[in-house]
């Protein structure tokens, strides 16, 4: 059966990023865009693809990848729903430099390069918030260069098992891997054997409990000071 029509209006009013906007600024956004309907394994672009707009993510999930010549793969970024790419390069007006892959049934916006200039010349507030989301996306990419420049593969599995955990509160707590642990290893900076090994020592050390995708931390205040 064919999907069901959807409202791309209502959508974008979702995103964080479109969510203030004026009725008729998603509009014309709305008119700028197409829904993009995939599986995983699909495409959306190649390294050295012209960047004609950027897209957002409403559910599923987007790897993005640097691929070598020997075929090996660097995971730079997984996108999951609320979340957007592509808005550097489109702002570049340059290629794309790394790989759209979709991991999960997925529904993706694609918005026109050109609708949204129309709306950053028509709108301060708009303008902004794409700044402030580019600014955000720098800061985050900053944070993962000191992680794999100054931390080791255990500091940075253990930081990413408990990004979402409070520094005070429950010490146990349950994570849920929201990728395959070869798709989460490349995104740390390891091989998947070399994280596979670390949640092993972390689970024979008492402080994780491992069952497929699932981490049960069984004591997180012990496990945020532990070290090897």
């Amino acid at each position: 059966m064919p999907a069901a029509s959807i409202s791309i209006t209502d959508f974008l009013r979702n995103l964080p990023l479109f969510r203030e906007l004026e009725p008729a600024q998603l509009e014309r956004l709305a008119a700028g865009a197409r829904e993009i309907r995939a599986g995983p394994g699909t495409i959306l672009f190649r390294r050295g693809d012209p960047s004609l707009g950027m897209h957002a993510v409403v559910y599923g999930q987007v790897k993005l990848a640097l691929t070598a010549p020997d075929g090996a793969e660097k995971v730079v970024e997984v996108v999951g729903p609320g979340g957007s790419f592509g808005e550097a390069v489109m702002f570049l007006e340059k290629p794309y430099y790394v790989t759209a892959e979709v991991l999960a049934d997925s529904l993706v916006l694609f918005v026109s390069r050109t609708a949204i200039f129309a709306e950053i010349d028509a709108s301060p507030q708009f303008a902004r918030r794409m700044l402030a989301g580019l600014s955000l996306r720098l800061h985050r990419l900053i944070g993962d260069l000191e992680a794999l420049s100054l931390k080791s593969g255990t500091e940075r599995v253990i930081g990413y098992l408990l990004r979402d955990c409070p520094d005070t509160g429950p010490q146990a707590l349950d994570v849920r891997l929201p990728v395959a642990k070869g798709v989460l290893a490349s995104r740390l900076n390891l091989t998947r054997e070399h994280f596979s090994r670390i949640l092993h020592d972390l689970a024979a050390a008492g402080l994780v409990r491992v069952a497929g995708r699932s981490v049960r931390i069984l004591d997180a205040a012990r496990l945020r000071t532990w070290r090897p």
